[in-house]
This record gives structure tokens, sequence and C-alpha cells, in this order.
């Protein structure tokens, strides 16, 4: 069932060529909440070093569920849970924690982190998929539950070096469909899997690359929040790295793909739309850093609540809308890869 293709490279244009309609709105696609952050250690039950990069779902109550990584003081990471009426403020944080790791999985022995939930309908269940991080490197790990009080865990579903993994809400041709962003000879691109009962999977195409030379996302890339289906394609929101003399930079960029041959990029934005400005971004343990993991969208369909990790320290939240996302990609979008299989 597996194959590997190679990559498709997108031609490379130098900013001269760019038109003015592909520029970056000055705009923002995104606006930050001023409750911000709305999540810290200083709210912890327990000692803790930082909380960040959170998953995110709108429960049948309608409290909105935060499954936050946290860091304890030995450097090790599990996973919590924060419940709010309104999703700002008020949280009601799980003690203990919500899922640690497990003895019983070595891949979990250093800990684990960045989850990312979908909700799956036809299981009535929700699935999140975490990093796993063992003696190897970090994998993909997935865990199901009905209630965020009871797991199954199903152990370990990508090797290491893999991660910035979550799952598609609903089968594509027959099969359960998962992106994440392994590390490989090729590079650390996002790519797309297939699995036909969630433990084993194949089928593995490339769905984005990194690009190449001075771009904001030529170092890395990988999926931030789940993707959002719409009725033009995949929307996703992804991190491209940059490397500068002091540091990386984690911003966020955009693109959209073929709803029912997900690995088919349609549009890719050419510039990134969203990146550390406010001060809890700019300094922290890891400074420079917005880390979508998580999203709930609002009642009207339309609004995306975007709940991110801020400087590896801490949690934040911003706001903006699908309709003006799919918009702007209209506006300042080049074609992605093309599946050539």
């Amino acid at each position: 069932m597996s194959s590997i293709l190679a990559p498709v490279l997108e031609p490379e244009r130098a900013p001269s060529e760019l038109s003015t309609s592909e520029t970056y709105s000055e705009e923002p696609l995104f606006t930050r909440n001023p409750a911000n952050p709305i999540l810290s250690r200083k709210d912890w039950p327990y000692p803790i070093n930082s909380v960040f990069n959170a998953a995110a779902v709108r429960l049948d109550d309608g409290d909105t569920l935060l499954l936050c990584r946290v860091e304890d003081r030995r450097g090790l990471s599990h996973l919590c849970a924060a419940r709010s009426a309104d999703g700002v403020d008020g949280w009601r944080i799980d003690s203990p924690p919500t899922l640690t790791p497990d003895r019983e999985y070595p891949e979990e022995i250093w800990g684990i982190e960045d989850p990312r939930i979908t909700y799956v309908p036809e299981l009535q269940q929700y699935a999140i998929a975490y990093t796993s991080f063992s003696r190897g490197g970090p994998g993909v790990s997935l865990a199901m539950t009905k209630d965020f009080r009871t797991f199954e865990r199903y152990g370990v579903i990508m090797q290491p070096e893999d991660k910035d993994a979550a799952l598609l809400p609903r089968r594509i041709g027959g099969l359960w469909a998962m992106i994440h962003r392994p590390v490989t000879t090729l590079g650390a691109h996002m790519w797309i899997s297939y699995s036909p009962d969630l433990r084993h999977w194949g089928g593995h195409r490339i769905m984005l690359e990194a690009r190449r030379g001075g771009w904001w996302d030529a170092n890395k890339i990988g999926l931030s929040s789940p993707p959002i289906e719409t009725a033009k394609g995949w929307l996703v929101l992804y991190h491209g790295v940059r490397q500068t003399a002091s540091g990386s930079i984690y911003r966020l960029g955009l693109a959209l793909f073929d709803l029912e041959k997900p690995e088919v990029c349609l549009q890719r934005g050419d510039s990134w739309i969203f990146g550390p400005e406010a001060p809890y971004e700019c300094s922290g343990d890891v400074s420079g850093v917005v880390f979508p993991c998580g999203q709930t969208i609002g009642a009207d369909g339309d609004t995306i609540h975007l709940y991110y990790g801020a400087a590896d320290s801490c949690m934040a939240l911003a706001t903006g809308s699908i309709r003006r996302l799919l918009l702007w990609l209209d506006q300042n979008s080049s074609t992605g890869l093309l599946n050539v299989s």
C-alpha cells in the first residue's frame, strides 16, 4: 500500500515577478484578543514551567476545551484540559493532568506534546493526534476519547522523526487520512498518509513543500490547526520557519487543498499572514513564535477562534474569518504542489 512519491517543485519567482495583487495585505486577517495571554503558568493549579500549543474543541454543552501542552519543571511535557464557558477566561483546569506519558508506551518516555483534536462523526469520538517523544526522537501517536476523561491509546502511528499531525474528520476514498510532517532526506515538508483502520498507514504523499531560498517558509513547514472543510476545499493554516542570525521565526501561512484528493494543492499564499509581534510572542522560552494547534468555529460558521502558543510560554487567542481567508487566497496565492501519480 505504501508508496513515496518524489516531490514536484513549484517554480520559484523573484520578488520583482510578483504582482501587486499578490503582496501581503496590510489589513490583518487575525485580530488578537485584548485579554491575551489567556492562559499562563500563573493560572495552573500545580507547579509548571509553561503552557502552550493547545488543541481546541467546542463541546456539546457550549464550553470551549483546550487540551494544553504543559511543560513541567523537569522539561518534560504532558497534556492538561482547560474548560471555559466563553473561550476567553474563567478557565477550569484539570488537576491532576488529563493525559500523561504512559510507561506502557516507551515512545512517550520523554513526554507528549502539541496535540490536535478532530471530531470524527462516523466514530462519534474525538481523535487526538499528538507528538510522543521517545529516545529515538519525536513521532506521532493517536488517542481516541468521547469525554476527555478516558482515552484509548493507539500508540505510535508515525515513526520518528515526525510531528505536526491531525486526522481529517471523514474518510477519503474509503480511507482515513492523516496530515503530518516527517523529516526525511527530502526535507521537512507536509505529507498526507492513508489508513483503513487508523493503525496501519501507507499511501504516503507530499502535500506541501518548504520553499527554497529566501522565502519566509524556506526552512521547514508543518500543519498548524486541523484543516477546515469548506465548499472550495480543505483550508489549511500551516507554520513556516525562517532562520535568522538571531534565531528562528515561526509565522503562519495559508493553503487550500482539493476536497477528495487532499494531496493536491489548489492555492498557496505567497506571504505569511500572522507572525510574532506582541511582547508575549516575542519574548519567552522560545522567542519569536506563534504556534496554533487548534481552533473553534463560531455559530455563524465563519468566525475562527484561533488558539496559539506564544513564545513556547503561554496561550493566546486571535479571531478571523473563513470568508476573508478564502478571499485573501484568491488574491495572494500561487499554485502549490500537484499530484502526478
